[in-house]
């Protein structure tokens, strides 16, 4: 049975692109996987706690040496790591903030970037652990970063790509909204460009 995860990390419930534009590609997966199993984490109504010096401490004391604190502190990252090893195709709203992702995208990903569990180091380096599954990031900005005089400020996608090719996840796709503070005719178009990025990724 397929599996989709569906990360939301947009601060707007309403009038968000990113969770818009994931919400559709979610409805075409469901369509297209009837019998499939979708699981949503909302970083922003649920926010995860960020990195702190007893989650580190967890992360590095081998499981059967931790103590009581240390045990209850790394529940929650070896939940949402079960939930990314058990997914098939990864669904991702990030919408970008000061040119880059979200506080709760971030505390996500220092969550689920767990050493000998998503990734591990080998002789030959940096090993991603997690394989075969398929991500789709859908990026939301109000300037235009694709290409041009501002492509440089972009730190949403460069970032992702990065940081989830680390982790073994190469099937990287995105779909790109931007220009959505230039007036209604912009998000028009912004809107209408992502639709045809979902159309455009199988599922």
């Amino acid at each position: 049975m397929a599996t989709l995860l569906h990360i939301d990390s947009s601060v707007r419930q309403t009038g968000s692109l990113s969770r818009q534009l994931s919400g559709e590609f979610v409805a075409k997966w469901q369509a297209a996987n009837a019998s499939g199993t979708v699981v949503r984490r909302d970083v922003v109504a649920n926010p995860l706690p960020h990195l702190s010096e007893q989650l580190i401490g967890a992360y590095f004391t081998p499981a059967e040496q931790r103590n009581a604190d240390q045990a209850y502190t790394i529940k929650t990252s070896d939940a949402l790591v079960d939930e990314l090893i058990a997914a098939d195709t990864i669904v991702i709203g990030a919408p970008m903030y000061n040119f880059g992702i979200g506080s709760g995208l971030k505390a996500w990903i220092d969550h689920v970037a767990r050493a000998g569990r998503t990734f591990q180091y080998g002789a030959n380096g940096p090993e991603g652990l997690l394989k075969d599954k398929k991500v789709v990031v859908f990026v939301a900005s109000g300037g235009v970063y694709s290409a041009g005089p501002a492509a440089s400020y972009d730190h949403v996608t460069t970032y992702l790509r990065a940081v989830l090719g680390f982790l073994g996840l190469t099937d990287v796709t995105f779909v790109v909204a931007e220009g959505v503070a230039m007036g209604e005719e912009a998000v028009a178009a912004a809107l209408a460009k992502g639709r045809a990025g979902i159309d455009a990724v199988a599922v």
